[in-house]
């Protein structure tokens, strides 16, 4: 089974406007409400891939029940821990330019993640743990580290997407693979990425901290695929990007899908890349058809230095 996890769940609500005018009266043209967190994310694209998973986490309120609903209705399972507080709304707001106003995240108390932890420990060799996102400010800030500890001693594969502070903890426990962006491998290193020469050579020091094998997301440029043996750079077609929510999360997806079905590491790229890529082009996350019309057009090459 692959499992999501997802600490800081939302309703994302997105707004329409033609313009926006600080301090006056603004109207949206088109609202649409989403079920919104990284993990959430993830399993709902793995489910548009036709993988199955459950989604963990915290959810709480009619926020909650929400994202619930939302994704019995796709048929994906989940088992959240339910929470006293409402799970987070986050705004965004497209005038042309991409506004987003986040909100923090829930109380969540040392029982509810301790039961958390529990689900955790019942995986096996058999299972992928897919973590990602930020976490509340009441979650110790060492939690990623406990569950790829956790991975460890259950044999599941865990693969990780979040930010430096939470994603270095986790180094050591040798995760499958982890997805930062380009942005995201700056802020690791506090460096300057001018050149896929520089992206290799960081993702490096990545393999070398522990990590099996690490994907780099470039925007419209593509992403990077590297592990000890091969790296891969994926080239995508131009398009309208018109939604950078939840495409990263779709990357990590379209990867997972194609390892679980079997598929070569770049066949499963192609995928990976393929449906970060549809997710940008369309409004909410990516569909079927989005990401086998965008397949058909993704170019893969060996860089320098692979085998």
């Amino acid at each position: 089974m692959i499992y999501t996890v997802t600490f800081n769940p939302s309703v994302d609500y997105i707004m329409h406007l033609d313009g926006f005018n600080i301090s006056e009266l603004n109207r949206a043209t088109i609202t649409h409400k989403f079920a919104g967190g990284k993990g959430i994310n993830v399993s709902r694209v793995l489910r548009t891939l036709d993988v199955t998973s459950t989604a963990l986490g915290f959810i709480g309120g009619f926020t909650g029940e929400f994202i619930v609903d939302t994704l019995k209705q796709s048929d994906i399972n989940e088992a959240f821990v339910r929470i006293d507080d409402d799970t987070r709304m986050n705004v965004k707001l497209k005038t042309g330019q991409e506004t987003e106003v986040n909100a923090p995240g829930p109380m969540i108390t040392t029982d509810q993640l301790e039961t958390l932890m529990d689900q955790i420990k019942q995986t096996t060799e058999q299972d992928t743990v897919i973590v990602a996102g930020s976490i509340p400010k009441s979650i110790p800030s060492d939690v990623y580290g406990q569950i790829a500890k956790i991975t460890q001693q259950t044999g599941a594969q865990l693969v990780v997407d979040a930010e430096k502070d939470l994603l270095e903890t986790v180094l050591p426990y040798q995760p499958m693979f982890i997805k930062p962006n380009k942005d995201e491998l700056e802020h690791m290193f506090d460096t300057t990425i001018q050149s896929d020469e520089d992206v290799l050579y960081y993702g490096r020091k990545i393999l070398e901290r522990g990590a099996q094998a690490v994907i780099i997301s470039l925007g419209g440029d593509g992403a990077i695929y590297l592990d000890q043996n091969q790296s891969l750079k994926a080239t995508v077609p131009k398009g309208q990007v018109v939604n950078t929510v939840g495409s990263g999360d779709s990357t990590v997806a379209g990867m997972v899908a194609g390892l679980d079905a079997g598929l070569s590491i770049n066949d499963a790229f192609r995928q990976a890349v393929s449906a970060g890529t549809a997710t940008a082009y369309n409004d909410d996350l990516a569909t079927a058809e989005g990401i086998q019309d965008v397949q058909s057009q993704v170019t893969i090459a060996t860089l320098d230095g692979s085998e």
